[in-house]
């Protein structure tokens, strides 16, 4: 696990940025990356394509195990869904941002994104919760004009059987660390 020093030598452990996601199953999620690459995101191949629970948040290595008990019993209490991505929609002008929304599942990813964001890993949000899929982030207006038109006609449809607990790199990458699965204790 990618982690970088803690301040104080506070017995917390080492500082590490974790996230939590459903990631976009194959083959949707590297057409999503693809398309990520080509309207020139450099991100597009430093995180999988996912839907954020929980944002990029640094804590400690000591608090870890508390989380993960947290996160199964977060995963024990839920049900699979069927989630349906249509369409793109944008944040700008408040965020540069181009995604592709969720038709289907938002609820779903709404009351799973509540319960992930409390307990041990509660924390206040920059902007409020808003399930989608990037597909453009932080790019010129005429590339995400383009993101947005491109992206009009993307449908994926799946089921969403559990979430992904990721670590954030300091070379920038996000990676997959461990899987919850609905439903199980």
């Amino acid at each position: 696990m990618p982690t970088a020093a803690a301040p104080g030598g506070d017995g917390l452990g080492e500082a590490v940025t974790i996230g939590v996601s459903i990631h976009v199953p194959e083959p949707y999620g590297s057409r999503v990356q693809d398309a990520r690459a080509g309207y020139g995101d450099p991100l597009a191949r430093s995180i999988p394509t996912h839907v954020t629970l929980l944002p990029p948040t640094e804590t400690h290595t000591g608090a870890l195990p508390a989380m993960e008990r947290h996160l199964r019993a977060v995963a024990a209490a839920q049900r699979p869904f069927r989630m349906l991505l249509r369409g793109s929609g944008t944040f700008r002008p408040v965020s540069p941002v181009v995604f592709i929304r969720v038709e289907e599942g938002a609820q779903e990813c709404r009351v799973l994104e509540a319960e992930v964001r409390s307990g041990p890993l509660a924390r206040e949000l920059a902007f409020p919760y808003h399930p989608h899929v990037t597909v453009a982030h932080g790019l010129s207006e005429a590339a995400l004009d383009n993101a947005y038109e491109r992206t009009k006609g993307f449908t994926a449809s799946f089921e969403v059987a559990e979430f992904v607990l990721s670590t954030f790199g300091a070379d920038g990458v996000w990676r997959p660390w461990r899987g919850y699965a609905f439903g199980r204790p």
